[in-house]
C-alpha cells in the first residue's frame, strides 16, 4: 500500500489576499482577532505566511520601528503543522527581514522554549483582563489633576510620551491609531501628563496604549473609558510591573491570561518617569 508524501511548505510573504485564512488560523488558536485587525496589523507592519498546498499553514508578523527596534507577534502554526519545525522556520524568516534590530515579542507557553533557543529572553509579564462591567467606581484625581477628551493639538504630546515610555520612536504608527481610536488625556496643572486611547477590536473594544507617569494617574484614564462604556465587552493587557492586575480583579475585569515579554538584543532603558499602563496588543506592544 502506498502512502502519499506530504507536500513540501513553503514560506513567501503576506499579502492583503492571505488575511482571510490568517484570520481562520487565529481563530483556530481561539484568538479574538476580526478581519479588521488583521488589516490593520499588515498595514502598518509586514509578514511571511507558510503554504502547503495553495493553503496557508502557518503566519508571522512583524513591525520595525526605525533603524533599531521592531516587535513580533501572530506566530501561528497550523495544528495539523505542528511539530515539524514550522515555527522555527517563520521566526528564522522574521528574524532575518529584521536583521541587527532589538526585537521584542509576548510569548504563549507553547513558544517560549523556541525563542529562548533563538536567542530571546525574558523581561517580565503581561496579564489580559477582560469582562463586561455594570458599575465602576469614580476615579481619584488629585486637585489639580483632570481627564479630558484628546485634541488635534494633543497628537504631537500623545506621540513624545509613548516614546517616552516605551523607549522607541513609533510616531507613524501612534499617529495612524490615533486616527481610529478615541482618546482621553491626563491633565496636570494644565500640562498633558498622560493618555489613553480606546478601540474596536477583537470581541469588543481594548483599552491601549496608556502612559501616566504613576498608577494613579493610570486608573483614572482607565476608570473613565470603563465608566463610559458600561455594559460593553472590555480588553486590557497590562505589564506585571504596572500593579494594576488586582485592581483590575477587584473591578470586574478579571485576569484570564497571561504571556511572557521577551527581548532580542539590547533591552531598551527608557529614561523617563513615564510608564506604559497598558499595552496596544500583546503582537504590537
Amino acid at each position: 500500500m502506498e502512502v502519499a508524501a506530504e507536500s513540501e511548505v513553503t514560506l513567501r510573504p503576506m499579502r492583503a489576499e492571505d488575511i482571510a485564512a490568517a484570520r481562520e488560523l487565529s481563530r483556530e488558536q481561539r484568538w479574538p482577532h476580526r478581519t479588521a485587525d488583521w488589516t490593520y496589523m499588515l498595514k502598518h507592519g509586514r509578514g511571511s505566511v507558510a503554504e502547503q498546498d495553495g493553503k496557508v499553514v502557518g503566519t508571522i508578523m512583524w513591525w520595525p520601528y526605525g533603524e533599531d527596534t521592531a516587535t513580533l507577534g501572530m506566530v501561528i502554526v497550523s495544528r495539523k503543522c505542528q511539530g515539524q519545525g514550522l515555527g522555527g522556520r517563520l521566526m528564522a524568516a522574521a528574524l532575518d527581514a529584521l536583521g541587527e534590530r532589538t526585537v521584542f515579542l509576548n510569548s504563549t507557553v507553547e513558544g517560549f522554549r523556541l525563542y529562548e533557543k533563538l536567542g530571546f529572553r525574558e523581561t517580565g509579564k503581561i496579564f489580559q483582563h477582560q469582562g463586561t462591567l455594570s458599575a465602576v467606581p469614580l476615579p481619584e484625581l488629585r486637585p489639580n489633576e483632570r481627564v479630558r477628551p484628546m485634541g488635534r493639538s494633543d497628537h504631537a504630546r500623545i506621540v513624545e510620551l509613548d516614546a517616552a515610555a516605551k523607549g522607541m520612536d513609533r510616531r507613524q504608527f501612534i499617529e495612524s491609531l490615533i486616527g481610529r481610536a478615541q482618546g482621553v488625556i491626563l491633565d496636570s496643572n494644565t500640562e498633558v501628563a498622560g493618555f489613553s486611547l480606546f478601540r474596536r477590536f477583537g470581541l469588543g473594544y481594548v483599552i491601549g496604549p496608556t502612559v501616566a507617569a504613576d498608577a494613579s494617574q493610570a486608573k483614572a484614564l482607565i476608570s473613565h473609558w470603563l465608566g463610559a462604556n458600561l455594559g460593553s465587552f472590555c480588553r486590557i493587557d497590562v505589564p506585571e510591573s504596572s500593579g494594576l492586575s488586582d485592581w483590575l480583579d477587584e473591578l470586574g475585569l478579571h485576569r484570564v491570561g497571561q504571556v511572557t515579554t521577551m527581548v532580542r538584543g539590547r533591552p531598551l532603558e527608557p529614561q523617563s518617569r513615564f510608564k506604559l499602563y497598558s499595552l496596544v496588543s500583546q503582537a504590537l506592544g
